[in-house]
């Protein structure tokens, strides 16, 4: 059995049960999980190892400031910081995107909106011209072709998975008005502030603490025999990703504002429960309540373009629909990364529930694994509340 450190408050006994659970289950290998109420941590919770496989044991423990790659987790990250900068009249996410990245209008596309970009009705899921994995280290390169291309559909008309495209879009944005990268802006006003272990370019004084993920089945084997010129294809190929590349030390400097953020769920939650509490957090203020009841502006209902499943989406973050049932609670929003990682924020219960694991499990819209400790917190919520 994994041995499971941390604090579970009482009435919280069932987020660890859970916990437990996927470990003695076989599920996860090492994982951490935190549940945030008014801001504080009622459950804070690691467990399992760094250097196991299902099918080998591990003997290095995952410990409490381990932190790993959270794939597409990151991007609520980089969605706060651009909700920071509307909240502050910076950013109008209504406007046209040229009106700060004047470069962006080539390829038709005067009219695209942030708001495109936050919920991935862009038209741009992936990029045109090939693209080699390594390239996404060069953000000017990345940023300039997808400027300069056209929509693959109408922008607005539908989402369509911005896997890692998204980063680099809103982060331009944030870079052209603020001067500082997403990267650095996160860090000066978000982790910094709040005390969040969390990082978009992780420097090298934490690779000690960075447990490498344990890749799920290849994502060309669960494409076979896919139209390669259908718009989920080209997103999720050019370039292929593998989950092993987030092992390198260029991944991890590098800002990948949309896959590449190194954190564990203490620090996720830490960040992202501002929101849940609209705004403030220890006394530290990052938005007003509107600049966070901001997110549940409706962009996108419909089935989705690249992951195929109906999504309801608003600013940076999916929005509960009866498919998505992840909350009982309206004001509340979500999302997740490639393998498992998980957050969800709750307006209404000021809830936050995250969850972060080295072992991925398959597909982009998470598991059992992170929805059973959600079930557990809303469980003893509910209990707690009467």
């Amino acid at each position: 059995m994994a041995t499971i450190d941390g604090t579970c408050d009482p009435g919280f006994e069932g987020v660890r049960e859970a916990f437990a659970a996927n470990f003695d289950q076989g599920l996860d290998v090492g994982a951490s999980v935190c549940v945030t109420l008014d801001g504080e941590a009622v459950v804070d919770l690691w467990g399992g190892t760094i250097d196991g496989t299902l099918d080998q044991p591990g003997t290095t423990p995952w410990e409490r400031d381990t932190i790993t790659n959270v794939w597409s987790t990151t991007k609520t990250m980089t969605a706060l910081c651009a909700l920071m900068l509307a909240d502050r009249g910076q950013l109008d996410v209504h406007a046209p995107v040229a009106r700060y990245w004047p470069e962006f209008e080539e390829g038709g596309k005067e009219a695209v909106t942030t708001a495109n970009l936050m919920s991935h009705t862009a038209g741009l899921s992936g990029w045109q011209e090939p693209m080699k994995p390594e390239d996404l280290y060069d953000w000017d390169l990345s940023c300039a072709r997808l400027a300069a291309q056209e929509p693959w559909w109408a922008p607005g008309t539908a989402s369509g998975y911005h896997a890692i495209t998204q980063g680099y879009l809103v982060g331009e944005v944030i870079r052209r008005i603020d001067g500082r990268t997403v990267g650095t802006f996160f860090a000066d006003e978000v982790a910094g502030p709040l005390g969040a272990d969390f990082h978009i370019g992780t420097p090298a004084a934490h690779d000690h603490r960075v447990a490498k993920v344990i890749p799920p089945p290849a994502l060309d084997a669960q494409m076979a025999g896919a139209d390669p010129e259908s718009i989920a294809i080209r997103t999720l190929t050019n370039p292929m990703l593998s989950a092993e590349q987030s092992w390198e030390e260029a991944w991890r400097r590098a800002e990948i504002p949309a896959a590449g953020g190194h954190g564990n769920a203490r620090s996720v939650a830490r960040a992202q429960s501002v929101l849940a509490c609209g705004g403030q957090l220890d006394g530290v203020r990052l938005l007003s309540a509107d600049g966070c009841a901001a997110v549940l502006e409706e962009q996108s209902n419909g089935p989705d373009l690249v992951l195929g499943v109906p999504l309801r989406f608003g600013l940076g973050y999916g929005l509960m629909t009866p498919d998505i049932p992840l909350s009982p609670n309206e004001r509340a929003y979500f999302w997740g990364g490639w393998g498992g990682s998980l957050v969800v924020v709750d307006m209404d219960a000021r809830l936050c529930v995250a969850y972060v694991m080295n072992r991925m499990g398959e597909g982009t819209l998470g598991d059992t694994r992170g929805i059973n400790l959600l079930f557990a917190a809303y469980g003893a919520l509910e209990a707690l509340r009467g």
